[in-house]
């Protein structure tokens, strides 16, 4: 007799992360280009040199930081590897084996893996005809067994944000026992005013929680570091199932002093957001159709054309990342990447 594995695991989808091909240009995965905000760099190399030793397992230092930034208590934080790491955690918090999982789709592709993974039951709301958010469907489909529903703006893959108005009303008509969770992990590329701050949000409402990142924007994705801002009694559940040690000290040193980096931060992002004008800009005069994105992305909704797409794209070195049968999402990245990937778009004739 062998070992047994769960039977269920054979259904499990698989997560497909953005493709490394050598000597080309990647923009399959939504990481700045630029790596780690350059006053970073000191601090994780001199964090190096402690590696020995092992982490603060509560984060004090980073903790500490973030709820002076953000201007919460310590007590309202829980720190994880990754925001995906949160996801997970907040899943297995939340949710006994058979509870639902409500979630946008198609968006972040770890949720119905995360929900599986617990023993909860997903289910999925398709987007609206403009790749946004449908919310009207998203509250429908809440019911007595919900206790996590899932939020994503920016939406991954699509880019689509919410507006502020529109969420305060859908969150108006959650019940109060069921968690919304804002999975905000491209918060620092929105430029529109009118787009909710889940931070903010989560002083009004005691079932919200805002999940942000420091891999986007802050260029510290090889080192899974994000944090969770939510009621005291959510953060202290989330707490409970963290793997012990699972964000390292390098992340945390990184961490902190990323934040110490505002000016740096803030020229980066305009960077990104410029360049995305102009990406997205380019691609409509080529006939494409991209909704309006506030991420470090676009989103090509090219149906059964987007396996041809992906494969053109390889074939002048530009990597993309194809959800085959939906569409492509391309990482806005360095003026000549982006152009890189422009020339090929191009030249497509699929």
């Amino acid at each position: 007799m062998s070992v047994r594995v769960r039977a269920d695991l054979d259904s499990l989808p698989a997560y497909v992360a953005g493709r490394t091909v050598p000597g080309s240009t990647k923009l399959a995965s939504n990481e700045v280009s630029r790596g780690p905000l350059p006053s970073v760099v000191e601090a994780i190399t001199h964090a190096a040199h402690e590696v020995h030793r092992y982490p603060d397992m509560a984060a004090t230092e980073l903790v500490d930081a973030l709820a002076e930034r953000l201007d919460v208590p310590t007590e309202r934080l829980a720190v994880g590897c990754g925001s995906v790491a949160l996801c997970q955690q907040i899943v297995q918090a939340m949710c006994a084996p058979g509870e639902e999982v409500v979630f946008p789709w198609r968006s972040f592709e770890a949720y119905p893996i995360l929900t599986k993974v617990a023993g909860a039951e997903e289910v999925r709301v398709p987007l609206t005809a403009d790749n946004a958010l449908d919310l009207d469907a998203l509250a429908a489909a809440i019911t007595e067994s919900t206790r996590v529903v899932f939020v994503c703006t920016p939406n991954n893959p699509t880019g689509t944000a919410l507006r502020e108005e529109e969420l305060v009303a859908f969150l108006e008509r959650v019940p109060s026992d069921v968690l919304v969770v804002l999975d905000e992990a491209y918060r620092e590329f929105v430029d529109d005013p009118q787009a909710p701050d889940g931070v903010e949000l989560t002083r009004r409402w005691d079932n919200v929680v805002s999940l942000r990142t420091f891999s986007k924007a802050y260029g510290l994705a090889g080192l899974r570091v994000g944090y969770a801002v939510a009621p005291p009694q959510v953060a202290e559940a989330l707490r409970k199932v963290y793997i012990p040690f699972s964000v390292n000290a390098v992340a945390q040193a990184a961490a902190v002093a990323s934040l110490g980096a505002r000016e740096e931060l803030a020229q980066r992002c305009a960077e990104v957001v410029a360049e995305r004008k102009r990406v997205r800009d380019r691609l409509l005069e080529l006939g494409y159709r991209v909704p309006p994105t506030q991420a470090n992305f676009v989103w090509l909704p090219l149906g059964q054309r987007t396996q041809a797409f992906n494969e053109h794209c390889l074939e002048n070195r530009v990597v993309v990342r194809a959800f085959t049968g939906d569409g492509a999402r391309v990482t806005v990245g360095t003026p000549p990447e982006n152009d890189a990937l422009l020339e090929a778009a191009a030249s497509f004739a699929g």
